[in-house]
């Protein structure tokens, strides 16, 4: 059966939740204030991270919280300005990070990973998109080894949930994947599986136009609220109402905002990242590369170079501090000495975090004609054709493929 469906943001999830709804015979239109991939889908790395199973919120993490504070250019810092207004997160965070609720984390993060790598492939082959994917792994780099000795047991649970790797233990044997690091280090994990988009805007971009070649709709509009219905939802927008019979709500950093005008508090928080891009160059880039203990990552975005990554949490009002950028590409230049530095582009974009480290991907505990895809934190790119895919189920009325209570909006209300 047809039904007229609204998507809410134009990201890389909200694309991919249109299209797959759109391929499957719905009447959808998606709503954004600004366009496709004009948000934290432009300026992410392009990684799709399967092997990230690890929860942020992890044991024993809140012992850093005093260098946090300390350290504004930190790989995790939480500004000063913001850190009255995020305690209540915090302490949710904290609490997220006990052993009992932090192995409940990771067993949900690892089946969702594990969909998500078999729905991209789905999506790849359905949109015969495989020329947007580089499938050309990942090194996880360690300087020194009680670095590497540290990070043996978060190896060893990926071992224990499928995840292939190789484990390096000399500049060596990292040399022969990427040449041209820094000798200082010395250990590496080298996952092949991972998968990057040649570039995630242009991925985005290719995905929008696969939807409206579909028959789908984008419209630039600002939606100021949200109502349930008897029989769908209407949508509030500045220039008037839209009527619907199912509304998902994929606005990223902003959807609670929306999901608390129908009555839903939920504790969405913003990773801020920074990155810079470099433009062409002849470094010779040849996987992923991310550098464990500094908080970032250097990766190939379409020409050119993209370094970045750190955690800063400061909200969506506070303005950005691309001395964070900076201190970044300074490190990247000494770790990576063939790099070329000048000419880049500065970037901070919202990553929408949950304390719990996992999304929202349900209909509100309030309106069950409104959906829920938002929350995932660094990972909206990894899990995007995932999230569609469940979306997709839960309108329908089938049943999704892994058990959808981790991920519940009522864990939270």
């Amino acid at each position: 059966m047809t039904k007229k469906i609204c998507v809410i943001g134009a990201g890389i999830v909200g694309i991919s939740v249109a299209l797959k709804l759109s391929q499957q015979g719905h009447q959808v239109t998606v709503l954004d204030r600004e366009g496709v991939a004009s948000e934290a889908s432009q300026g992410n790395a392009g990684a799709f991270a399967f092997t990230d199973v690890l929860p942020l919120a992890s044991p024993g993490i809140m012992r850093n919280a005093p260098k946090w504070l300390l350290d504004p250019l930190g790989p995790l810092s939480v500004s000063p300005k913001y850190a009255l207004q995020i305690a209540p997160w915090l302490f949710r965070f904290w609490r997220a990070s006990w052993p009992d609720r932090h192995e409940a984390s990771l067993q949900a993060q690892t089946q969702l990973m594990a969909l998500a790598k078999a729905a991209l492939e789905r999506q790849i082959a359905d949109n015969k998109a495989e020329h947007m994917i580089r499938r050309e792994g990942q090194l996880q780099l360690y300087q020194g080894e009680s670095s590497y000795k540290a990070s043996l047991p978060a190896w060893e649970l990926r071992r224990e949930r499928g995840i292939r790797f190789e484990l390096l233990e000399s500049p060596g044997a990292i040399a022969d994947i990427q040449p041209g690091l820094d000798s200082s280090f010395t250990h590496a994990g080298y996952t092949p599986d991972w998968m990057n988009a040649t570039d995630p805007k242009a991925w985005t971009d290719f995905l929008a136009e696969r939807f409206l070649a579909s028959g789908g709709r984008i419209d630039i509009r600002q939606v100021e609220s949200l109502e349930g219905t008897e029989s769908g939802a209407r949508i509030q927008c500045q220039d008037g109402d839209v009527v619907c019979d199912h509304v998902v709500v994929c606005a990223g950093a902003w959807s609670h905002r929306l999901a608390a005008t129908v009555g839903d508090r939920l504790p969405l928080e913003t990773e801020r990242g920074y990155n810079t891009t470099l433009p062409d160059h002849e470094l010779d880039l040849r996987t992923h590369l991310t550098f464990q203990d500094h908080g970032f990552v250097v990766s190939k975005v379409a020409q050119g170079v993209r370094v970045g990554g750190a955690v800063e949490f400061g909200g969506l009002t506070l303005p950005p501090n691309y001395k964070r950028a900076e201190a970044l590409l300074k490190k990247a230049q000494v770790f990576i000495p063939k790099l070329k530095v000048s000419g880049g582009q500065q970037w901070m974009g919202f990553r929408p975090s949950l304390p719990d480290s996992l999304p929202i991907i349900d209909c509100s505990p309030k309106a069950p004609n409104i959906f829920y895809a938002f929350g995932h934190g660094h990972l909206g790119l990894t899990q995007s054709a995932a999230t569609a895919e469940l979306i997709s189920d839960l309108i329908s009325g089938e049943a999704p493929s892994i058990s959808m209570k981790p991920y519940a909006a009522s864990r939270f209300v």
